[in-house]
């Protein structure tokens, strides 16, 4: 389980201070599929970068299955990363490797024997239906299957928990749906608590369990996926949603719900 306790993030620049996280309180439950949404600059990336310590709260805590982690240094804090596996936006391959060889990288920052980390990457690569790409390089691939092998690499030290920021923004509406559906295979055959970060209503409603609506570092809304799309509580849920205040009132009351979202 991961949690925020009061975390807030500052950001010092020359124009003055820039409050980018304000007193954020998030539990994500094991096994979940849990999305965090909003436009942006909203503070979404902000937020999931504090969860393997890419950025440090400036206040409140930050625990994971128990442990406060806010303090980690050195060896805790590679474990810790070693932990949860993280798949950008722009896919972060190494240009200069073969696909085997991207998969393999985490392990070789481990210094696993070289034969094992071949096997794991393999392995890995069967999963996400590409080990036939292994000595590809990625500019050979297109930009699902190279998802696909940010999503293997990411698998390779047995994570507990996956970050995702953004991880199919860059990508066309039928692979997206394939890499969901993938996240998603893996969210549920392999039991790693996933954390979407997104700013498409579409790409939660699709896979997420469980959601919380970030605006201008505050959590407006939280709840199961459900509950936030067919009854908005926060005026940014229902603008995101496309929702007139005299629209999300009737759906509220049980009224005509054509053109909505459900």
């Amino acid at each position: 389980m991961i949690e925020l306790k009061d975390v807030g993030k500052v950001y010092n620049a020359s124009d003055g201070d820039h409050r980018a996280l304000d007193h954020i309180n998030l539990t994500i439950a094991d096994g979940d599929m849990f999305g965090i949404i909003g436009e942006s600059g909203a503070g979404k990336s902000t937020l999931v970068r504090h969860l393997n310590l890419l950025e440090r709260p400036t206040e409140g805590r930050v625990i994971i299955d128990g442990v406060d982690i806010t303090d980690f240094q050195g060896k805790e804090l590679r474990e810790l990363r070693a932990s949860i596996g993280m798949i950008f936006q722009n896919f972060s391959l190494f240009q200069q490797r073969t696909v085997l060889q991207n998969v393999m990288f985490p392990l070789e920052i481990r210094r696993e024997p070289k034969a094992q980390n071949a096997e794991r990457a393999h392995e890995l690569l069967r999963l996400v239906n590409l080990d036939d790409k292994a000595k590809r390089y990625p500019s050979e691939l297109s930009g699902g299957q190279k998802q696909r092998v940010a999503s293997a690499r990411a698998l390779a030290n047995n994570p507990r928990y996956m970050l995702c920021d953004e991880a199919t923004s860059a990508l066309d509406s039928r692979t997206t749906m394939q890499v969901l559906d993938l996240l998603a295979d893996i969210n549920a055959n392999l039991g790693v608590t996933m954390v979407l970060i997104t700013h498409s209503l579409a790409v939660a409603r699709r896979v997420c369990n469980r959601i919380a609506v970030i605006d201008s570092g505050h959590i407006v809304e939280e709840g199961t996926t459900d509950e936030v799309f067919t009854n908005p509580q926060s005026e940014v849920t229902r603008e995101l949603l496309g929702w007139g205040s005299d629209s999300a009132s009737d759906r509220a009351d049980g009224g005509d719900s054509e053109g909505g979202e459900r």
